[in-house]
This record gives C-alpha cells, sequence and structure tokens, in this order.
C-alpha cells in the first residue's frame, strides 16, 4: 500500500470518527429537560382545559368530546410540539456550531427521516381516532408511536434514546389499561421521562 492510499485511509477513518462523534454530541441534554418542562406546563393547561373543577377520574365527561375542547386540546399539544422542537434544533446547532461540526450531516437527516414516519403515522392514527369519537385512544396513541419512532430512530443517536422509547411504550400501554389516567401518564411520558432522559444526556455529553 503507498503512502498516499495509507494518508487517504486514515483520513476516511477521521472523517467517520467525527461524524459518529457528531451523532453522539448534536442532540442536546438541555433540549430534552426543557421539552419535558414544556410537556407538564401543557398538561396543566390541558387539565384545566378537561376537568376544571370535575374529577380527572371521570374520562367519560361529555365535555371532553367538545369540538371546542378537542380544538384546545390539540393546540396546547401543538404548541408543546412546536416548541420542544424549536428548543431541541437551537440548542443541538448552538453545541455544533460550538465543535466546528454541521448539524445537517448525513446521520442527522437519517435520524429525523426514522423518526418521523412512525410519527406521521401516529398523528394520522389520532386524528382518525378523534374524528370517530376514540377520544380515550389519544393519550396511550401519542405515547406508543412517539416511543417505536424513538427506537427506529435510535440507531443513529446515542443508546439513551433507544431506552426512552422503550419507557414510552410501556407508559403508553399503561395509559390504555387505565384510560382514567391518561393525562397523568401523557404527562409522565412527555414530561417525567423527558426531563430523567435529558439529565442524564446532559451529564454524560453536554459537559
Amino acid at each position: 500500500m503507498s503512502q498516499h492510499e495509507t494518508l487517504q485511509k486514515d483520513l476516511e477513518s477521521i472523517r467517520n470518527l467525527m461524524e459518529r462523534s457528531v451523532k453522539f454530541l448534536s442532540l442536546s441534554g438541555l433540549s430534552g429537560i426543557l421539552a419535558g418542562v414544556y410537556a407538564l406546563v401543557g398538561s396543566g393547561l390541558a387539565y384545566g382545559v378537561l376537568y376544571g373543577q370535575k374529577t380527572p377520574f371521570d374520562y367519560h365527561d361529555p365535555a371532553a368530546k367538545e369540538i371546542g375542547i378537542t380544538v384546545k386540546l390539540m393546540a396546547i399539544a401543538l404548541v408543546v410540539l412546536i416548541l420542544s422542537l424549536a428548543t431541541g434544533y437551537w440548542l443541538s446547532s448552538k453545541k455544533a456550531k460550538r465543535l466546528n461540526a454541521n448539524i445537517w450531516d448525513t446521520t442527522s437527516k437519517r435520524f429525523i427521516i426514522n423518526l418521523t414516519i412512525p410519527l406521521i403515522a401516529g398523528g394520522a392514527f389520532i386524528l382518525i381516532s378523534l374524528m370517530n369519537g376514540y377520544y380515550g385512544i389519544a393519550a396511550p396513541a401519542c405515547l406508543i408511536f412517539y416511543g417505536l419512532a424513538l427506537i427506529n430512530a435510535s440507531p443513529n443517536v446515542v443508546e439513551e434514546v433507544r431506552y426512552l422509547g422503550y419507557c414510552e411504550i410501556i407508559v403508553g400501554l399503561i395509559a390504555a389499561s387505565f384510560p382514567a389516567l391518561g393525562l397523568y401518564l401523557w404527562a409522565t411520558g412527555f414530561g417525567v421521562l423527558h426531563i430523567i432522559y435529558g439529565t442524564m444526556m446532559y451529564k454524560r455529553y453536554d459537559r
């Protein structure tokens, strides 16, 4: 093997190593923590919209089936999603810039694609369910499809993402078994688990 070929091989190895490093370091643990906080605040707002002075265990409350209530809940969920995505992109971009890395490399694009497909399918499924009056399925479906999305995208990111996906699915199945606890378990999955995950990511990769 010539010196030129050896140098070329070494450069390719360095390039691959840098790409793997970006895969681990571009995701911000702080964004996971903030996403969890947004979800908890959103859960509090949803609680007020759904129950007010009513018992939270009365999940058959007709008020929850009114169009206005459904629209408000969807608006809250959408705001939480937008804030989480915007915060995640901003913090991850700052970290990538600090590391002199490109956040939009092949790995990150593959991660977005693998994450988005199950989320779009889940969103369509939830909308169809709501249109047909199956309101109790929304919370567990959100958690389960989100967990599947994380697992599907996990080969391109740190291993903790896969375990977060497993936990989201478990919480979603529990929510499906106990519909009266749907809002609490939604807050647990998107709020508490995200904060725990984000804290672990921050300690391991952000410092």
